[in-house]
């Protein structure tokens, strides 16, 4: 019997109380028309309520080719037959009686049972149709998001892949002729590379990380720097310890260092002072890159390194977070980053250490 039990599944006891409740309204509603006594109209329903209730179950669990809609209309036919059959052997009729002098009543109270059965199911198709609908909705909308967030991880993929890389060859240059010329300052510049890469190769890929990392990555960049440039370059990093673990997207942080050494300090023939700061106010981190060097230049103030981190910000943050550049006093640039804090983040004051 087990090969056959898919048959009554959704046979449940929710639907057979569902099935009474129905069976006493429709009692309770035609008894004005019928000289029937209610228990006799009851007794009639639930026949034909629970008789019809089986053979819809089973009707909607065949893997017939037939529609299932049509085998439903069917089975509430066949149900409401021979319910009626079994509530007239149950109040004391043969059948051959009913089916000859009181087969005018047994054909109208077949007919009610019928018309009940065919509007429960409409109303139980239109439920399903609608409860298919909204599962159809809910899956394109998850679908939909799963798309945005593809494109998205994508597009923040390939503008993080334009964060300028070509001063990894100008720096192996300058290490292939500090090899020749000063080895003790080709061996401090490969370390500093090394470091440089083994903080930036992890998080390239990332759509976050923390501030501790994006720290390290620009001092052994200002590290390298500083062994090209000698004595025109100084750095300081000013962080709270406490803000150090706080995400911060990948690579930004670097861009701005960048910028100030290629537009701030490299056209300068002075000394220039490179300086990083870290703040936290009204829910959000502040991050700074402050140079001596040069200033804005209105031409290159829009370069591609700064739409890049302007675009990936609007990506990450909407319009919660946004790149300010402003002049330094007395002279030079100060580059900010604000983005969103965490609730979790802890106030401290900031602790200075220079190199």
């Amino acid at each position: 019997m087990s090969r056959f039990a898919y048959l009554f599944e959704g046979l449940t006891v929710r639907r057979v109380l569902a099935v009474t409740v129905i069976c006493v309204a429709a009692a309770g509603a035609t008894r004005w028309f019928f000289t029937n006594t209610i228990f006799e109209l009851l007794l009639i329903a639930l026949c034909i309520g629970y008789t019809s209730t089986l053979f819809f179950t089973i009707a909607t669990n065949l893997r017939l080719g037939m529609r299932r809609e049509v085998r439903q209309v069917l089975a509430i036919v066949l149900g409401s037959f021979l319910g009626t059959i079994l509530a007239g052997l149950a109040r004391g009729f043969n059948i051959s009686h009913m089916l000859t002098e009181r087969l005018w009543g047994a054909s109208m109270t077949m007919g009610l049972g019928i018309g009940i059965g065919c509007v429960v199911l409409a109303a139980a198709i239109i439920r399903e149709r609608q409860a298919r609908d909204e599962a159809r909705l809910h899956r394109a909308e998850a679908e939909r998001q799963q798309l945005e967030k593809s494109v998205l991880e994508a597009k923040l993929q390939l503008m993080q892949a334009q964060v300028e890389p070509h001063f990894l060859f100008n720096t192996l240059a300058n290490v292939q002729h500090l090899v020749e010329t000063d080895p003790p300052a080709a061996s401090r510049m490969l370390d500093s590379l090394i470091r440089y890469l083994r903080a930036a190769l992890p998080q390239m890929r990332e759509n976050s990380t923390t501030l501790r990392r994006e720290i390290e990555m620009s001092r052994a960049f200002l590290e390298i720097q500083r062994v090209r440039m000698g004595s025109r370059l100084e750095y300081a990093i000013e962080v709270p310890p406490q803000m150090l673990d706080l995400p911060f997207p990948p690579m930004m942080l670097l861009s701005l260092v960048e910028n100030a050494i290629k537009h701030g300090a490299d056209p300068c023939c002075e000394c220039v002072a490179v300086t990083l700061r870290a703040s936290q106010a009204d829910g959000r981190l502040t991050v700074s890159v402050a140079d001596t060097g040069q200033g804005i230049v209105p031409k290159k103030a829009g370069g591609v390194g700064l739409a890049n981190i302007r675009e990936r910000l609007k990506t990450l943050h909407g319009q919660a977070a946004r790149l300010v550049l402003e002049e330094n006093q007395p002279r030079g640039v100060i580059a900010s980053i604000e983005v969103p804090m965490p609730d979790a983040a802890l106030h401290a004051p900031p602790l200075v250490r220079a190199a």
